[in-house]
């Protein structure tokens, strides 16, 4: 009786996550299939082609989308990872009660919705005079991004020691040659992990970039929404496969490496 309650658990739990993948991986798939059909049709398949990636490879369009995009993202991430972790040290040097305040403020922006930040941030342009182009994406992008950093970066300094810093200042070491020896390398997986969480949350905003953008210029998810109107072409199709085919690439790189590291 209990071997039967426990293959029939068994089979409830596999199928519950084999659903659980479909649901997630097969629109992913759909489109992946789609970007090698020779039809524009969605209902009906065109015979294999790589027309539609090299179409994606000649439209000037998606090339600029796709070079805003990925400047805009790797920039703000940057810039936010280096701002982020100067504020955790900041926030992680202050008193209990200042600093359980600090970041109760530096959650509201992550827990308020992404369309009255992007309005807010858009009358904020305006109201200072500054035209709205590829500095407001930017400096837009920066701004939501660096809580992210924020609340990565914080764990990992609750856990470092701070008697070790203390003592290699002892030891004659300058404050900042001691943070970079002694702090950073302690750090420095919640500042990658706060890097990573900023690059992916940029390259994937469309609301924010949306309201900050301006006329003339264009990322890939201001360029999609456009295109919606007006019907999606193939070729986005084609761009949106090699997006997912990179990441989970650099995903199987990430996961895989230190494993062989730790073999060696």
């Amino acid at each position: 009786m209990n071997s039967m309650k426990n293959r029939i658990k068994y089979f409830v739990e596999n199928f519950y996550l084999v659903l659980i993948m479909v649901f997630l991986y097969a629109p992913i798939a759909t489109l992946m299939v789609l970007s090698f059909s020779g039809s524009k049709s969605r209902t009906q398949w065109g015979g294999f082609t790589l027309r539609w990636y090299l179409e994606m490879f000649e439209s000037a369009t998606i090339m600029n989308a796709l070079q805003n995009t990925l400047v805009i993202a790797f920039a703000s991430a940057l810039i936010a990872a280096v701002i982020g972790t100067t504020a955790a040290i900041a926030i992680n040097s202050m008193k209990p009660i200042p600093r359980t305040i600090i970041m109760g403020i530096t959650n509201i922006p992550m827990l308020n919705a992404d369309i009255v930040t992007g309005i807010s941030l858009m009358l904020a342009f305006i109201a200072f005079g500054i035209s709205l182009g590829f500095k407001t994406i930017l400096i837009a992008h920066i701004t939501f991004n660096i809580p992210y950093v924020i609340l990565s970066v914080s764990p990992k300094l609750k856990q470092t020691n701070k008697s070790v810093y203390e003592a290699a200042m002892d030891l004659g070491a300058a404050p900042v040659y001691a943070f970079f020896k002694v702090v950073f390398p302690d750090i420095l997986p919640g500042v990658l992990s706060g890097f990573l969480l900023a690059f992916t949350m940029s390259l994937d905003d469309f609301i924010i970039t949306h309201f900050t953008k301006g006329a003339g210029i264009n990322t890939l998810s201001t360029l999609i929404y456009s295109e919606v109107r007006r019907g999606i072409k193939p070729s986005m199709y084609a761009l949106s496969t090699l997006i997912f085919v990179v990441v989970l690439a650099l995903l199987i790189i990430t996961n895989f490496a230190p494993h062989r590291s730790k073999e060696q």
